[in-house]
């Protein structure tokens, strides 16, 4: 694999990151990653037959020694400021699907904020529309 990939790839990295920070990729939100893929505008153009394949290799990234560090460069690298906070929001969206945002994933979403740059007023804000979105009756 190059070096550089698609902001596609790179929003996809950041769904699976998150799904698998706690050392097991949640069905539910594997179920979640889907359907964003096949629904939002930012993947209009991404062949969906390509998601399982983009997603194996950010697992495969993810396995190697630094390989978090590395997955996040790459992705800090492919993502232009416009689609940053996208990644973040998707980030979220992937973590609340299950109804359950565990410490690692937390701590994962920190240093997501941190490497892109983003401003906590705004993550906040994203992290609180995924609370009421998520919300039980």
């Amino acid at each position: 694999m190059s070096g550089t990939i698609s902001t596609e790839q790179a929003l996809i990295y950041i769904m699976v990151t998150i799904s698998a920070v706690e050392g097991r990729i949640n069905t539910t939100e594997l179920a979640e990653i889907g359907h964003i893929v096949k629904h939002l505008p930012a993947f209009r153009h991404f062949d969906q037959a390509r998601l399982t394949t983009v997603a194996q290799e950010a697992g495969e990234i993810l396995q190697e020694p630094e390989g978090l560090n590395a997955l996040l460069g790459l992705v800090a690298e492919a993502l232009p400021p416009k689609h940053r906070e996208t990644a973040y929001a998707l980030a979220v969206e992937v973590a609340a699907s299950d109804l359950a945002v565990g410490k690692e994933e937390l701590r994962f979403l920190a240093i997501l904020r941190d490497k892109l740059g983003l401003d906590k007023l705004v993550t906040s804000a994203l992290e609180r529309s995924a609370i009421a979105r998520y919300q039980t009756a």
